[in-house]
């Protein structure tokens, strides 16, 4: 039985994702900042009042891990704030990079000593954050912060190679969630981690730093 950590846990791909991976026996640590009904009612271990832009609430989170090992950490929280050229929001865009690729960034850092030889670290990112892929321009903030998300995971992915950690940068694909105001061409949260989980599943140190979509296909930076 592995031990996975998911962060942004309560709803969405975050809820699909403990879902899943409780339901096939594997250990789940879910973190969110406010816990939700479909969560407590897994039965998992729910770490709740946890905000991952705080230093210290950080700090609590991993101290409260004590020496519990981690063989996977998914860090799924984000938000997504639109805005185009004309209606630029400079605080908007700071508070996605913070939450979107500083706050992943640092969390992965706290929990690498909780992480054995092994272990996998996926970051969700977004197919938004693809520069080659951009042909519909806007979502300045998101954008930005997903670009970000993305060579930081590709550092990860080569800074922790020595220590036989492996790294996904993963695209869940259009999936309808709150975020998307539940777009209803999106795919479901739960086809969406079925694919996540068929990556992480098939992560391993020769693959690391790869740019995957839900689907298997490798998307271009």
């Amino acid at each position: 039985m592995a031990t996975y950590l998911v962060t942004g846990a309560n709803r969405g791909i975050g809820l699909a994702y403990c879902r899943q991976l409780h339901s096939r026996g594997d250990q789940v640590i879910a973190v969110c900042r406010q816990s939700s009904d479909e969560l407590d009612a897994l039965g998992v271990r729910i770490e709740s009042g946890i905000e991952l832009t705080s230093a210290d609430s950080v700090a609590a989170l991993v101290n409260g891990l004590g020496d519990q090992k981690l063989d996977c950490v998914i860090l799924n929280a984000g938000i997504l704030q639109s805005m185009g050229l004309n209606d630029l929001d400079p605080d908007s865009i700071r508070q996605q990079f913070e939450v979107n690729a500083l706050a992943p960034l640092l969390l992965a850092r706290a929990l690498v000593p909780l992480m054995p030889e092994g272990s996998k670290l996926a970051l969700m990112t977004s197919r938004m954050g693809s520069i080659e892929d951009n042909t519909s321009g806007g979502s300045y903030g998101y954008r930005m912060s997903k670009v970000a998300l993305n060579i930081a995971g590709k550092s990860l992915a080569v800074d922790l190679k020595t220590s036989g950690i492996a790294v996904a940068i993963l695209h869940p694909g259009l999936v309808k969630t709150r975020m998307i105001k539940f777009n209803p061409s999106g795919i479901s949260p739960e086809e969406s981690v079925q694919g996540l989980i068929a990556r992480i599943d098939a992560l391993t140190l020769e693959n690391s730093g790869s740019f995957w979509h839900a689907s298997g296909t490798l998307l271009p930076w």
